[in-house]
């Protein structure tokens, strides 16, 4: 309760369960071989890890390194069954302690939830013989991380151990910080940053220091995140820190590969395999052999393709196109992206449930650019460097910089560099003596292209915005807080702030869209109050965090009618 920050209230939590372990082992059969190895906590809300951390026993130290379980079928299980379960890591049985019921232990021929043997093998190579896994759970009952207890103990292998008294009072203690672990912040840190990762925020930090600890790892790592959020250049900065950073780096955007031909772009083919094959051709997965392979898009792999993915991720074989001769080794580290809800897909049918579980071990969450503003003026000054031959003449204005964070980034990392790009050039024609600033009027006329598409035809716009309402409406019911469509007001409200941003002031809005009327009676700045609150309420009422920078905005509008 007194933790300010993740990494305190987990020490807390940590300490406790292993006091409480180590009493139990101490007073146990095997006081005399038994040695409590660690404990870490995983927090990976919606199934992508969130926050790693560790401590060392009875040290306290950092958990580094390897020192963390990631076995995607212990997970899996967790999630599934919401009970702590126990692991014989050399006899390679599971212990579920189930929330009501008979006790049933699992053996090797009912594999459900025991790790594989090479995740095993690691456990035994950090000395974790036993391991017991509590799940943290959210006050809605969703299962949002575990923690982790190691032993080591040989003497115990095969035979009844401490967590059958332990199990319940670990689960409690485990279940009193869950609450505090899944909504405190973490530490404020500064993660170092390089060539390939030039801008690490405060919003990404602990992101990046726990994927430096994955980079170490031959699982497979999973990238969520919105197109153009940056997956592709995290999977090559992974690979630059990882045992295989000499070898080849291989990227496959299944976006761009027909369906009919990723068989053959994943695996390669002989001469003669399908119309076309004149010569044989090595695929992805031998063109990174040694090194990493980033697959982006995995949702997009067929069904056919899928079958033969994960082949290679459980038996790490292959056999191009056409060779009925000899099978290959894919001696690879898979990195995937997505941009698309994994679970979704596979519920529905699109997407192999089995392959889910061998592409999940490893999971995170890159976030998009609208949640990670504090990085974006380091992103924009980066790109205007490197676009333009590091030219330190080149600048953004201030005010420029005020209205590129204030501007939604449906297109993120990727949209923001052809905003920069296109605003220096139309500085190169404003130029005049001294150096080049891009101002505020760049950004804007820069910002006025991305509207010429068809796809973004205004009629076209508010279909997708009413669409949006209504989704709203359905998680507002759910929630027994209905949506009103009243609220649909709030609309007009937005529009009039846009126009008093983009006109520099009240008259010049409401002249705009037509309102003359309003402004020669003088009674516009009445109608702009009332409308602006609306578009606050909306907010207040449904808006998350990421949307207090939009609540801001309208306050600021307001002020600046109350100035003029």
């Amino acid at each position: 309760m007194a933790a300010t920050c993740f990494e305190d209230a987990a020490t807390a939590v940590l300490s406790a369960m292993l006091g409480h372990t180590q009493a139990l082992l101490s007073d146990s059969e095997y006081a005399a071989s038994a040695r409590l190895v660690r404990g870490v906590v995983h927090l990976r809300p919606e199934g992508g890890y969130q926050r790693l951390f560790g401590i060392e026993h009875p040290s306290g130290a950092r958990v580094t390194g390897t020192g963390h379980l990631t076995s995607a079928s212990v997970w899996r299980w967790v999630m599934e069954h919401r009970c702590s379960v126990s692991i014989d890591v050399q006899a390679g049985t599971i212990q579920p302690w189930l929330p009501a019921g008979p006790v049933l232990r699992r053996e090797p021929t009912e594999p459900d939830g025991v790790p594989g043997d090479a995740t095993r093998e690691r456990m035994l190579v950090r000395d974790a013989t036993h391991v017991h896994v509590v799940p943290l759970l959210a006050p809605g009952g969703e299962v949002e991380g575990m923690i982790a207890l190691e032993v080591s103990c040989k003497a115990a292998t095969g035979l009844e151990f401490v967590w059958d008294e332990a199990h319940e009072s670990l689960g409690l203690l485990a279940g009193v910080a869950a609450a505090y672990l899944t909504v405190l912040p973490p530490r404020p840190m500064r993660a170092p940053t390089d060539e390939l990762l030039p801008v690490v925020g405060a919003s990404t930090a602990s992101l990046i220091d726990m994927l430096r600890v994955f980079a170490q790892q031959e699982e497979t790592i999973l990238i969520r995140g919105p197109t153009g959020a940056g997956k592709s250049r995290l999977a090559r900065w992974c690979h630059a820190r990882s045992p295989r950073n000499e070898q080849p780096f291989e990227t496959v955007d299944l976006l761009s590969v027909p369906e009919d031909l990723q068989m053959a772009e994943l695996f390669g083919w002989k001469r003669g395999a399908f119309t076309g094959a004149v010569k044989d051709a090595a695929g992805a997965i031998s063109r990174a052999a040694g090194g990493t392979l980033f697959i982006d898009e995995i949702d997009k792999l067929s069904l056919k393709a899928q079958s033969g993915m994960l082949r290679v991720l459980e038996e790490r074989r292959f056999r191009p196109l056409g060779d009925e001769s000899r099978e290959q080794r894919a001696d690879v580290r898979f990195i995937v992206g997505t941009n698309a809800d994994l679970r979704a897909a596979m519920r529905a049918g699109r997407f192999r449930e089995d392959l889910y579980y061998r592409i999940n071990v490893l999971p995170v969450r890159l976030p998009p650019l609208a949640e990670r503003l504090d990085e974006l003026p380091a992103w924009a000054e980066y790109m205007l460097r490197r676009r333009h031959g590091g030219d330190d003449t080149a600048r953004l204005a201030p005010g420029a910089v005020e209205l590129l964070a204030s501007t939604p980034w449906p297109g993120n990392l990727r949209q923001l560099d052809n905003i920069v790009r296109r605003a220096y050039a139309l500085a190169l024609v404003d130029r005049g003596a001294g150096p080049l600033v891009i101002e505020p009027r760049h950004v804007e006329r820069a910002l006025a292209y991305e509207g010429t598409a068809e796809s973004q035809s205004l009629v076209r716009e508010m279909w997708r915005v009413a669409q949006g309402f209504v989704e709203e409406a359905e998680r507002c019911a759910q929630r027994g807080a209905p949506l009103s469509l009243d609220a649909c007001d709030a609309f007009r409200g937005m529009v009039l702030g846009a126009a008093v941003r983009r006109r520099g002031g009240r008259d010049e809005a409401f002249a705009l869209l037509g309102q003359h009327h309003l402004v020669k009676n003088r009674n516009h700045h009445r109608a702009l109050r009332r409308e602006l609150e609306r578009a606050r309420e909306l907010v207040r009422a449904i808006g998350g965090e990421a949307d207090q920078d939009l609540l801001a905005l309208l306050d600021s509008l307001e002020e600046m009618d109350e100035k003029t």
